[in-house]
């Protein structure tokens, strides 16, 4: 796909007017009060670019002014990359949905469900069916985060300190398998390290570690050359800080550092966090979203069959329920009402209750530190943004992107 310098957002059948107002709104509102560092926003139609814009700095309290080569931490927007990377496989026959996931990761043949107890003394009972592959793609594996502080297997994560940096995502995996799941594998869903398993067993079914895979089935073909689980040092000078805000005091701290000061970016990670581990630049996370827009394909290179990019965006929650209604309460990364999950994201099943404008079908997920992007295949529609503010939702900063994208579009 050629963007094209001359194609205005008029040809596109965008308003430019409207579409100015987005970098304005967020720097009157975020920027210039002090509540984020920067924003960045990119749109693209029919797969020209019609907006993108820069504003504010590598740091709250200074820096360099961001721009288009600007490295952000994506964190969860990791997710769809490492669900692409498992269909490749699919397609190829060396996966299957219907997989038990012990097939790949031997350890989970035996693990059971959580039922009573404390986390010193707790009883568990096997499940209903075995974990399947289909399960780490929906997030209804039965798996959880530690983060997520809402039941006594999340603390029992948080004990065991599962997913430790120093750790392999084998050895993440093992371990995680001797825990008791939250709930028998499909039968409801939650938000968990379901894609760092889904990783594990790319790893398992393609003979490759995951930055092998991703580098040369996916980055390399799509000519991703700023995205990876690390910042080489030519490049540490373009990554911005991170910080986090208190949800209960509302301070805001610095979780890492931009540039040389960054702890956790400055070199390959022995943990290949399939689930958030990934940085990236708008641009290249563009690039991603256009080959699964166009079904699968760019610049002469097919990842994915047209097929199959129409299969990951179709709901695979059980029939007539939606995120919301299998009792989802915790934390996630995009707004549940109106979505069911797809095969590596969210898709929406019915507009009215997102409470925006839109299209049924819409795929899209966010990361940690208030990333986010959308594709809206009947608008031919993609529209990402990025700052680096942990948790998401902390600000509405999605659903206003939202508002301003779509009241940009004149037919």
């Amino acid at each position: 796909m050629t963007i094209q310098d001359d194609i205005t957002a008029s040809d596109v059948g965008m308003n430019e007017t409207r579409l100015a107002r987005i970098p304005g709104y967020f720097g009157a509102n975020y920027l210039d009060t002090g509540k984020l560092p920067c924003m960045a926003t990119l749109v693209s139609r029919n797969g020209q670019v019609v907006h993108e814009a820069y504003r504010g700095k590598t740091q709250l309290d200074g820096g360099e002014p961001i721009n288009a080569d600007t490295i952000f931490r994506i964190y969860s927007m990791t997710k769809p990359i490492t669900s692409v990377a498992a269909m490749m496989l699919f397609e190829e026959s060396k996966i299957r949905l219907d997989h038990e996931v012990f097939r790949y990761i031997p350890e989970f043949e035996n693990t059971e469900v959580w039922v009573k107890g404390t986390t010193d003394d707790y009883e568990t009972r096997k499940p209903t069916r075995p974990m399947q592959v289909r399960d780490l793609f929906t997030h209804t594996s039965g798996l959880t985060y530690g983060f997520l502080y809402q039941h006594e297997v999340d603390a029992l994560y948080r004990r065991e300190k599962i997913a430790r940096p120093d750790e392999t995502l084998e050895e993440m995996c093992a371990r995680l398998a001797g825990l008791p799941l939250l709930f028998s594998p499909g039968t409801r869903w939650n938000y968990s390290h379901s894609t760092d398993v889904l990783g594990r067993v790319v790893e398992v079914a393609s003979g490759q570690t995951l930055d092998q895979f991703f580098r040369e089935r996916i980055f390399g073909p799509l000519n991703m050359v700023d995205t990876d689980f690390y910042v080489p040092e030519d490049k540490l000078g373009r990554l911005m800080a991170c910080y986090n805000k208190d949800a209960v005091t509302g301070k805001v701290t610095q979780s890492d550092g931009a540039g040389e000061e960054s702890k956790q970016y400055r070199s390959q990670p022995p943990l290949l966090n399939a689930g958030g581990g990934l940085v990236s630049t708008l641009r290249d996370y563009h690039r991603f979203c256009l080959m699964l827009l166009h079904g699968g394909r760019l610049d002469g290179e097919q990842l994915l069959s047209p097929k199959t990019v129409e299969f990951m965006r179709q709901n695979h929650l059980p029939e007539n329920k939606t995120i919301r209604q299998m009792g989802d309460k915790t934390f996630s990364e995009a707004r549940m009402d109106g979505n069911g999950f797809g095969l590596g994201g969210s898709v929406v099943t019915h507009v009215a209750e997102t409470m925006q404008p839109g299209s049924l079908g819409t795929f899209s997920w966010g990361g940690l530190a208030n990333t986010f992007f959308w594709i809206d295949y009947e608008e031919e529609l993609i529209a990402i943004q990025a700052t680096q503010m942990i948790p998401s939702g902390c600000y509405p900063i999605r659903p206003q992107f939202q508002q301003l994208v779509y009241a940009a579009i004149d037919w």
